[in-house]
């Protein structure tokens, strides 16, 4: 099976890559480990742990999203709703929403979830965020819980994947047959370029 180690990377959009570098390298602190560009294009990553990436593409005409609250229903098409940053200790929590706060961004109370603590926020394009710490003793990864009070046929299936509701591979890709393609980056690394690290 399939063995994932987190979010190789989130890619959002931004029409302000300086506003947004200040926001999530300078207030949030987050190290701006790779960019890309040439006129009218910019692709830049910065680094939330050891295996998670956000990366945001800085585009011409690109505006801040209208905000609306986290987890609050819409209809129509729509693709995501927030995301939840995790933070090793409830201490950091805190110092995340103080940080916040002092920088006169709009960030909510503590709010208790059960099994994690969070705070809700805005980053400078408009996009939902929320930061979370794991409630002491409580890790649903290890001891799953189903609360929905009328769940689907599907969701009673449990929490295990079941492997057997999709068609095997029969024809793996051989070794032989195994080609990786130049994309947007690749020749800077080929000629061993980088990011000037300033720790």
């Amino acid at each position: 099976m399939i063995k994932f180690n987190g979010i190789n990377h989130l890619a959002m959009v931004t029409g302000d890559m300086d506003k947004t570098i200040r926001f999530w390298r300078d207030l949030l602190g987050m190290r701006l480990v790779a960019g890309l560009g040439r006129p009218g294009y910019r692709h830049y990553f910065f680094q939330i742990s050891e295996n998670d990436l956000i990366a945001f593409f800085e585009w011409p005409g690109v505006k801040p999203i209208e905000e609306k609250d986290h987890g609050r229903p819409v209809t129509g098409p729509v693709v995501f709703d927030h995301i939840s940053f995790g933070v090793e200790t409830e201490e950091d929590l805190w110092e995340t929403k103080d940080r916040l706060a002092a920088a006169d961004v709009w960030v909510t109370e503590v709010i208790d979830h059960g099994f994690f603590h969070s705070i809700y926020a805005f980053d400078p394009n408009g996009i939902p965020i929320e930061f979370s710490h794991n409630a002491e003793g409580i890790d649903i990864r290890k001891n799953p819980v189903m609360a929905d009070s009328a769940p689907s046929a599907v969701t009673r299936e449990g929490a295990k994947p079941q492997l057997d509701k999709w068609p095997q591979v029969e024809s793996p890709t051989t070794l032989e047959d195994r080609r990786v393609y130049p994309g947007d980056g690749s020749e800077l690394w080929h000629r061993k370029n980088s990011l000037e690290s300033k720790d």
